[in-house]
């Protein structure tokens, strides 16, 4: 496995989960820690050309583990199962911009909140045709570019629609899209799933990105989740891809990512 830390640009928006802000302070942290590489949080591709993102990350010897795109629905208000097309089509014009910048880094971008919800006068399944149509179209232009695409299922408290890891496979094995697995998030399945580990296991097939933060968001080492049977389960489904630290930057930034970094890398070099 891989560990890397989510950061964003000098203007990323208040509410974005991301550590540091301002992409060569913070890969230079990222760097000094000790994390292999950066997951970006990005509004668009435009705010960081693929000239400069490759002189930093080798400036600074890290990768890019994939990007988000939380700050895409945060900032826009875009989301793929909006009934208007036009807005739909806005959105994939975006995505496409974000997965050719990924064809050079990380080759993978995730579909968090982005996917949307189920509105009112709306059913799951009109919504679910909708996101069926959208996932499709993006994932052929992700295919064109060896990307992978990531559903993120996401808590109740923030969204209606994909919420436990076996709805997002439910999903993908509806959409038979092979460019395309599920990004785990430990916080929201902590909230939604029954076990973690039974999830996991139960899903292995198409686990492709972790997303790791204790039961409170903060740093890992500071809440009460288990760890031991979170990556117990990992090596045991033989995953050995990226586990990404997405935090709150509390009680500050630093502090924050030494902390995580300290107490995972025993569970990281354990498995190297």
């Amino acid at each position: 496995m891989k560990l890397s830390v989510v950061i964003a640009g000098e203007n990323a928006l208040d509410s974005a989960f991301v550590v540091w802000r301002g992409f060569e302070e913070s890969m230079r942290k990222a760097s000094e820690y000790g994390y292999d590489g950066v997951e970006l949080a990005l509004k668009s591709a435009d705010e960081i050309s693929a000239k400069y993102l490759r002189e930093l990350l080798e400036k600074y010897c890290l990768e890019v583990s994939c990007i988000s795109t939380g700050q895409v629905f945060a900032d826009s208000g875009l989301y793929l199962t909006d009934r208007d097309p036009l807005r739909r089509e806005k959105l994939i014009r975006i995505f496409h911009d974000l997965i050719c910048l990924a064809s050079g880094f990380g080759k993978k971008v995730n579909i968090g909140r982005v996917r949307g919800h189920i509105s009112h006068g709306s059913t799951f399944f009109e919504t679910q045709e909708l996101f069926l149509e959208a996932l499709k179209t993006i994932a052929k232009i992700a295919l064109q570019h060896d990307v992978t695409l990531l559903i993120e299922p996401v808590n109740r408290y923030e969204i209606n629609f994909i919420n436990r890891l076996d709805e997002g496979a439910a999903i993908l094995e509806q959409a038979g899209i092979l460019n395309a697995g599920l990004m785990a998030d430990v916080f929201h399945m902590n909230i939604e799933e029954i076990r973690i580990s039974d999830a996991l296991i139960q899903c292995k097939k198409y686990v492709n990105y972790i997303h790791l933060a204790d039961t409170n968001r903060m740093a890992p080492g500071w809440g009460h989740m288990n760890f031991d049977e979170i990556f117990d389960t990992l090596y045991s489904i033989g995953y050995d891809g990226w586990v990404a630290v997405e935090i709150l930057p509390k009680p500050e930034p630093d502090s924050a990512a030494r902390q995580a970094i300290n107490y995972l890398e025993p569970y990281i070099k354990k498995e190297r």
